[in-house]
């Protein structure tokens, strides 16, 4: 096994062109797994770790820029105020020790449906760059899933950086496993209020070949709140919502969960994170 380790973007680019079976290797949380129990066994590594500017977050064009490898731990405590539901989804991953070293642009190299970081990526309405040595592009994070730990990435092709627009309203990240702490989550369900357009956006994992959003329940959503006046839920609103967010997800049956159970705890999962967030906007307590 050949070991890469370029020391720019640039150089970097030119060698996954050159070896485009070149695995990106930057936490190592997910990949490590798979080679120490000989379920991967890729001719090349492609160490991203000294890399500076995909280490990095910015502020650009009003979205918050962040770089691939920049770990979960620092989401936490240098954007859980702008990004509040990520923050939340990244205080979930692992341990302390896999937050420091698990990275958001890794979650979304592997492209697993039950990457934490997804939900709230779609709730927010998240691009993903990727780029090229022949040039790079952007590619809105509902598009990038196609399949089980496949995405558009192409082969030669690196993800290296998030967009998201900071939030303009409560969000909120909840996930269901068998125990508290460092699990794969059964299911799980992000949402993101946007009071300014009087939007709604939502997340789900784990319960589906792919992440995934529940449109029909955004609508639905967007149509019921009482944005300018702040009014506590109409009756049967929040119930509804759980029953679309469920109807929207794919699930089947595996070792952590049955389809029926994945569905039941998405609808709990929704009317909880709206009853939070709308409490959270209205600055009172809902009927949800």
């Amino acid at each position: 096994m050949e070991f890469l380790r370029p020391a720019t973007l640039a150089e970097a680019l030119e060698t996954k062109a050159a070896h485009p079976e070149a695995v990106p290797l930057a936490g190592g949380t997910d990949l490590m797994v798979e080679l120490n129990f000989d379920r991967r066994r890729p001719p090349a590594l492609l160490d991203l770790t000294r890399i500076t500017e995909l280490a990095e977050w910015s502020e650009v064009d009003g979205h918050i820029r962040i770089g691939a490898t920049v770990p979960y731990a620092r989401i936490i405590t240098e954007l859980g105020s702008r990004l509040p539901g990520l923050a939340m989804a990244a205080r979930t991953v692992g341990s302390p020790q896999i937050r420091n070293r698990g990275t958001l642009g890794g979650n979304l190299g592997s492209a697993s449906p039950a990457g934490d970081g997804h939900p709230p990526l779609l709730a927010g309405h998240a691009t993903v760059e990727l780029a090229s040595v022949r040039g790079s592009r952007r590619v809105p994070v509902d598009a990038f899933f196609l399949g089980p730990k496949r995405s558009v990435v192409e082969p030669d092709e690196l993800v290296v950086a998030v967009r998201v627009p900071p939030a303009t309203g409560p969000q909120q990240f909840a996930k269901v496993g068998p125990r508290n702490a460092m699990v794969i989550a059964v299911c799980a369900f992000a949402l993101a209020l946007h009071p300014e357009n009087g939007t709604v956006g939502t997340g789900i994992g784990s319960a589906g070949p792919t992440p995934l959003r529940a449109r029909d329940a955004e609508e639905f959503l967007a149509a019921e709140l009482d944005w300018a006046g702040g009014r506590p839920l109409p009756e049967g609103v929040a119930e509804r919502f759980g029953e679309l967010v469920a109807a929207a997800a794919r699930p089947i049956d595996d070792v952590r969960g049955t389809a029926a159970y994945r569905g039941h705890a998405l609808a709990v999962l929704a009317r909880r994170t709206l009853t939070w967030a709308w409490r959270d906007h209205t600055g009172r307590g809902s009927c949800g």
